[in-house]
């Protein structure tokens, strides 16, 4: 049995309407932000309809529910804040149209993370490390509903873990201004207040992130189905498959068409309806 939630950051009244008349019946509003139905059947032409008003859809099992899981899993750049980083200190040497694209690339899954990644550090080389700062105080911003989803989490009594392709600079500021219980990324060697160009260490890619779920769940001792993640590029697929539920947001297509739901309109909140 699944129930079909539609989800939109605007007004819900001119979005219920056709929806009520297509599925002949009215919704539950479980949130000023969401409607649900209850058994309504997987249709494309509901998905259609859902985008024409800048509205997220998803089918999702009736009795799932937010406490039978133990643990959600995100990514930072672009999914847990607004800003891909790297970009933004790029910007601070006048490379960001190279490292720019470089990402949009790995991001879509066309280049190998590893080696993209120290291409765009490498751009970096000799940049001061106050730069580190001014992004995170000028440019950091949380996405979207983050805070509200992040609350939902720990009143289910879920265990948090933001794991990065990004930098250690940035994710232990957020573990503590958020309090979340874990945060792995990748370091930045610096050397006499400059970055090196280089990162220290094995680096953060696909593969290392299905590992660093995988770990915390053994450590908490739960099942990898137990746990839910979020990520928005081809870098997040491998820890979305090895999650219970995988949560695509404002994510590149590749990405959208391998998770379990997809978020393209609303913000970080919407995971909430997902479960009961």
């Amino acid at each position: 049995m699944t129930d079909l939630v539609v989800q939109s950051p605007q007004p819900l009244e001119p979005i219920e309407k056709p929806f009520v008349a297509r599925i002949g019946r009215p919704a539950e509003r479980p949130s000023p932000n969401a409607l649900r139905w209850s058994g309504v059947a997987v249709d494309p032409s509901l998905e259609s309809l859902a985008e024409e008003h800048g509205a997220d859809v998803a089918w999702v099992p009736a009795d799932r529910m937010l406490r039978d899981h133990r643990l959600v899993v995100m990514d930072m750049d672009s999914t847990l804040i607004a800003i891909e980083c790297i970009d933004e200190i790029a910007d601070m040497v006048g490379v960001k149209p190279q490292v720019a694209a470089i990402t949009e690339a790995a991001m879509r899954g066309e280049l190998d993370f590893p080696s993209a990644l120290r291409r765009r550090v490498a751009l970096l080389e000799g940049l001061e490390e106050a730069a580190l700062q001014r992004v995170y105080d000028e440019r950091l911003r949380l996405s979207p509903g983050a805070e509200a989803l992040l609350d939902g989490l720990r009143s289910a009594g879920l265990k948090t873990l933001l794991v990065s392709g990004g930098f250690t600079f940035f994710t232990e500021r957020l573990q503590r201004r958020l309090g979340l219980d874990r945060a792995v990324a990748n370091v930045l060697e610096i050397e006499g207040g400059r970055l090196t160009g280089r990162v220290l260490g094995e680096i953060v890619d696909a593969e290392r992130k299905a590992t660093e779920l995988r770990r915390m769940c053994a450590e908490l001792g739960v099942e990898p189905r137990q746990a839910i993640a979020i990520g928005d590029g081809a870098n997040d697929l491998a820890m979305m498959a090895a999650a219970g539920v995988g949560i695509a947001f404002r994510a590149k297509p590749v990405v959208r068409r391998q998770a379990t739901h997809s978020i393209r309109f609303c913000g970080l909140e919407a995971v909430l309806q997902f479960f009961r």
